[in-house]
């Protein structure tokens, strides 16, 4: 399945431009989760959730919509990631589970100044568990330093079955090895004069593209992020016309 959205859902210019001008705020979410197929969390990476929180998530979102929730910068923002097992286990036990089928994958976003070490990795990569009370977890790394670009670390990310994601990004590289058993792409270049954030041709490019990581039944995750903001969601919705809804 290729599931296509944005990063979070409140974001002032949207309105006008994504939400109807006069809805009322806490309908957002629902509005959101009608017209894309996928939304990446954001607010996880810098605050706790409740899981009455993560259960109304889910209540919101229609049937086959996903969340990606970001890890908590707890967890990745330290000198030695394998360290963090404390803060991987409390953003775990915060109530993420109550998404149930809607639980998307988790993504364990590096610092831009964090280097490749491959014990230290090989033991953060250990300290991720393939599920958390009864419902299965699907990690993605994104590592934000040229060191990371070396089969060790591919190899390793291969072993643990952890998506290394595709990063269409202008201050950080692109690896696009395909580590794990679905892809994760952030496409970070939406460009504010071009009303669906890219051309027509580049959106048939990423359609071809997202069609061809999802050769063999793997799913495909794609968020329209960063890049001039306002225009994700139209980039989303341009795409999803074009790879169709699970």
């Amino acid at each position: 399945m290729i599931r296509v959205g944005i990063g979070g859902w409140t974001y002032e210019p949207w309105r006008g431009t994504f939400y109807p001008p006069k809805l009322p705020h806490a309908k957002e979410i629902e509005h959101a989760t009608r017209a894309l197929t996928a939304i990446e969390v954001n607010g996880t990476y810098y605050r706790r959730q409740t899981p009455k929180t993560f259960e109304s998530w889910a209540k919101t979102a229609p049937d086959g919509f996903v969340y990606a929730l970001k890890a908590s910068r707890f967890c990745t923002n330290r000198k030695n990631l394998a360290e963090g097992e404390e803060g991987i286990r409390n953003f775990l036990d915060q109530g993420l589970t109550e998404l149930g089928p809607k639980l998307g994958p988790i993504l364990w976003q590096l610092m831009g100044t964090k280097q490749f070490d491959p014990d230290e990795v090989a033991s953060f990569f250990a300290l991720l568990p393939k599920s958390w009370n009864g419902v299965p977890l699907r990690h993605a790394i994104e590592p934000r330093h040229e060191s990371f670009r070396t089969p060790e670390f591919f190899d390793l990310a291969r072993k643990a079955d952890v998506a290394v994601v595709y990063a269409h990004a202008a201050d950080y590289p692109t690896f696009d090895e395909q580590t794990g058993d679905f892809t994760y792409a952030r496409l970070q270049q939406c460009c504010e004069e071009k009303p669906t954030g890219y051309t027509a041709a580049e959106l048939d490019g990423w359609a071809d593209q997202a069609r061809a990581w999802a050769q063999g039944g793997r799913d495909v995750f794609v968020f329209f992020i960063a890049g001039a903001k306002v225009r994700a969601p139209s980039a989303a919705m341009a795409l999803i016309e074009r790879v169709g809804r699970p």
